[in-house]
């Protein structure tokens, strides 16, 4: 039986195509949305427009959501364009639907609506100003926001590869044919980067040389890889073919061979010219327009216009309380004298919160991780009102990926449920994790964090799907983190609350090592010394946290600045709603709102704590 909400959600859809079929769409004229009242079907239309315009740009996010099919299955065969004229058409798009947006009359929409309309005017609004700088890459509705077209883990040599494999179905010929579509693209856009990344060299903007290092090694193994017989990318077509006709393998190989072999091989060729003028430094400061890139790339990871100096002394401060929460626990556990960082830099150690090394370590991290997610959403109904299914998938990250990738990420499936949420966690060694930390990364990946997030914005309108804020996607993760404590992940294990807390100091140091990286002329080895030092994490773990700071400049800033704002507001409803106060209710408002700026939701929670007064 199909889940009535996703069928719901798909009538909606469907009743607004056909509106704009029936004459709707003349809402893309200025003069026709002023001169009548609003009307939600109007707006409803208005939105699903936007939502179908900004897909043709990201077919493969179509396909990740599963809507990819009917009317849209086009898409299905086409791949994003990454080169200048592809990124040119994008920005052109969201000019032309953020006038569409802004010229729409909000008086008489309901609540939900006014708060789709202004979630596309900030997204649309900060990645214009994104587009205005003079290199990178902008993430439109998400948090990957870069001045390196190509580096460590960033680049269609990581991305195609791996959304080929884990995102793309291959259950018909069809299917299989668009596989094919898709491949004979790669080239196409592993060159656009080419030209983008030429033009950033030739302008001086160079990335680290340690950071090139490891891209150089990356790319250097994807190569190897399309060299055997096509590697990864014929072999995930040809495992899912077996009982399709066609001769899929041979074409693959072609295409791979003639076509993604030599591309790869040119981008190599530019990261090494890169190689041969690079420098140490790690940060924006030290490059041209570095400044200016990195304010920006701060505003649209924290939703905020906090500027970095501030930011860090925030740092500062929270990491401070956090360790003085700390310190009474590792008392208690016999670890009595250093700072908070030397005792857990101790306790990382003790062999008893350590994995096997290898392939056993490997199974067992896997098992636990399934174990702690299935304990996780049996305890949802105690903090939502209408817990969804919390559909997740537990991968390994792709071999190629992992050298430069972090301990773990993860984000929801298809809105119909048909692909899962996934959950990918980083396995090129056993040491990268602790029997407690691990729980609360599951709990920040994966329930109640990002994929179970996830699942309400697919109930959302389709836009809302798409875009979303790193403050509020990473700051809920967090909040997930924190929801797990209090409903008991730690009652009997004072070890894995320890593990919890330094997770969360963990993201204070960010706030701190990024800005310090960026804006104060921070060393990388600065950075992963105040990791170290300061909050006891591995040198395994926090080295390629920092190199992604350096690619990802401003991303890291977003998860503590979103969970403090998340708790400020829940404070602010205990406060207001006394007795009527429910953390269910208060927890499914911040949901099913959506992923929001910070300045939405708090319009969100205002809503909220009126209808909790009025009820």
């Amino acid at each position: 039986m199909k889940n009535p909400d996703m069928t719901a959600a798909a009538l909606s859809r469907r009743t607004t195509l056909q509106l704009l079929a029936a004459g709707t769409a003349g809402i893309a004229l200025p003069g026709v949305a002023r001169a009548a009242a609003a009307r939600p079907q109007d707006a409803a239309a208005l939105l699903d427009s936007i939502a179908w315009r900004l897909l043709e740009h990201n077919p493969e996010g179509a396909t990740g959501l599963g809507i990819d099919v009917g009317a849209h299955a086009a898409l299905r065969s086409k791949a994003e364009d990454r080169s200048f004229a592809g990124k040119a058409a994008l920005a052109k798009t969201l000019r032309e639907d953020l006038a569409r947006v802004e010229a729409f009359p909000v008086s008489g929409l309901d609540h939900a609506t006014q708060t789709s309309l202004a979630v596309v005017r900030s997204a649309y609004k900060t990645s214009l100003d994104g587009f205005a700088q003079p290199y990178g890459d902008v993430a439109v509705g998400g948090w990957r926001n870069t001045p390196y077209v190509v580096i460590q883990n960033v680049g269609a040599y990581l991305d195609t590869p791996k959304f080929l494999d884990a995102d793309h179905p291959v259950k018909t010929a069809a299917d299989a044919e668009a596989y094919i579509s898709r491949l004979s693209q790669f080239d196409n856009q592993l060159d656009g980067e080419l030209e983008r990344m030429r033009k950033a060299t030739d302008q001086g903007l160079v990335p680290p040389d340690f950071l090139l290092d490891r891209a150089i090694a990356q790319m250097t193994s994807t190569l190897e890889d399309a060299r055997n017989n096509g590697g990864g990318l014929v072999s995930s077509l040809v495992d899912r073919t077996k009982t399709i006709p066609g001769n899929w393998e041979g074409r693959a190989k072609a295409i791979v061979s003639a076509e993604v072999v030599p591309a790869l091989e040119r981008q190599l060729a530019e990261l090494k010219r890169q190689r041969g003028v690079a420098k140490g430094d790690p940060g924006m400061r030290e490059r041209p327009h570095g400044a200016e890139f990195y304010a920006w790339a701060l505003r649209a990871s924290t939703t905020t216009t906090v500027p970095a100096a501030e930011i860090h002394q925030r740092g500062l401060e929270e990491l401070a309380a956090l360790h003085a929460r700390m310190d009474p626990i590792l008392q208690k556990l016999g670890y009595t004298t250093g700072t908070v960082g030397e005792r857990m830099t101790a306790l990382g150690t003790d062999k008893r919160f350590m994995f096997p090394e290898g392939d056993p370590g490997r199974t067992e991290i896997m098992a636990f991780i399934r174990h702690r997610i299935d304990w996780i959403r049996a305890q949802m109904p105690r903090a939502f009102r209408d817990p969804v299914k919390g559909n997740v998938e537990v991968r390994r990250l792709p071999l190629a990926e992992e050298p430069g990738a972090p301990t773990a990420y993860g984000g929801a499936g298809s809105i119909d449920g048909s692909v899962p949420g996934k959950m990918w966690i980083n396995l090129r060694t056993t040491d990268l994790h602790r029997k407690y930390d691990l729980p609360t990364l599951v709990h920040h990946e994966a329930i109640p964090g990002h994929v179970w997030q996830g699942e309400y914005a697919n109930r959302l309108p389709l836009i809302r799907s798409i875009l979303a804020f790193n403050a509020y996607s990473e700051g809920w993760a967090l909040y997930g983190e924190q929801l797990a404590d209090e409903l008991g992940a730690y009652a009997d294990d004072p070890v894995g609350q320890l593990g919890y807390l330094q997770s969360i100091a963990f993201r204070a140091c960010r706030m701190v090592v990024d800005t310090g990286l960026h804006s104060k002329g921070w060393s990388r080895e600065e950075a992963v010394r105040f990791f170290m030092e300061k909050n006891g994490n591995k040198r395994e773990e926090v080295a390629n946290e920092v190199d992604r700071y350096c690619s990802w400049p401003g991303q890291a800033c977003g998860y503590k600045m979103g969970h403090s704002e998340i708790n400020r507001k829940r404070s602010r409803a205990q406060a207001a709603l006394g007795t009527r106060y429910d953390l269910r209710d208060f927890d499914q408002a911040v949901v099913d709102g959506g992923n929001v700026p910070l300045d939405v939701l708090a319009k969100n929670i205002d809503s909220y704590i009126a209808t909790g007064k009025a009820g």
